[in-house]
């Protein structure tokens, strides 16, 4: 049971909720979004705060209240990211470690040579804002935390960090632990 959804979460200075036909759309600052939610809670959105709560209609037996109280976290969470996208926005960075493995920006594409035959382009979906502020370093941002995290673990997934040499591509913070290679 998800204690957060207990709370209400409050919707900032310049941002706007609105709930019509179960749909969510908010709209701030840097965009809008929206979502769809299923019948099992009400959103209800009163005095610049936003309530999750179940909607004791779909209530049937004793074992649905399971289901409801893991959709109304799940939505609380959604939205709350939802309103802080829209105000501050996401940001997720990855690094390249490797010797001669680098990117470079070219229009609306990133090249990447990462070690094959071949060097790997990857284009830049148009909902989020990819750069490369350095030849090792990529930082991809939005608006939407989905769409952010999917684009980043694509572009991480060309060249996985190597549990032996450590090189490839991975999130700034992450570590990777080592194994030490064969003996002779």
């Amino acid at each position: 049971m998800s204690r957060l959804a207990k709370k209400p979460i409050d919707i900032p200075q310049g941002v706007s909720v609105e709930v019509q036909n179960n749909i969510v759309k908010v709209k701030g600052p840097k965009g809008e979004l929206s979502q769809d939610f299923l019948p099992y809670v009400k959103v209800v959105v009163e005095d610049e705060k936003v309530w999750v709560k179940p909607n004791e209609e779909m209530v049937r037996r004793k074992s649905d209240w399971r289901k409801i109280r893991m959709f109304q976290g799940t939505y609380w969470s959604l939205i709350r990211n939802m309103i802080i996208g829209v105000t501050e926005g996401y940001k997720k960075e990855l690094e390249i470690v490797g010797i001669g493995y680098r990117a470079q920006l070219q229009g609306n594409t990133v090249v990447m040579n990462l070690g094959y035959a071949h060097p790997v382009v990857y284009q830049i979906p148009s909902d989020v804002r990819i750069e490369v502020p350095a030849p090792n370093r990529i930082v991809v941002s939005g608006i939407d935390k989905q769409r952010v995290g999917q684009v980043a673990a694509e572009i991480r997934a060309f060249r996985p960090p190597n549990v032996y040499t450590g090189k490839g591509i991975r999130y700034v913070g992450e570590m990777v632990r080592q194994k030490e290679g064969k003996k002779a």
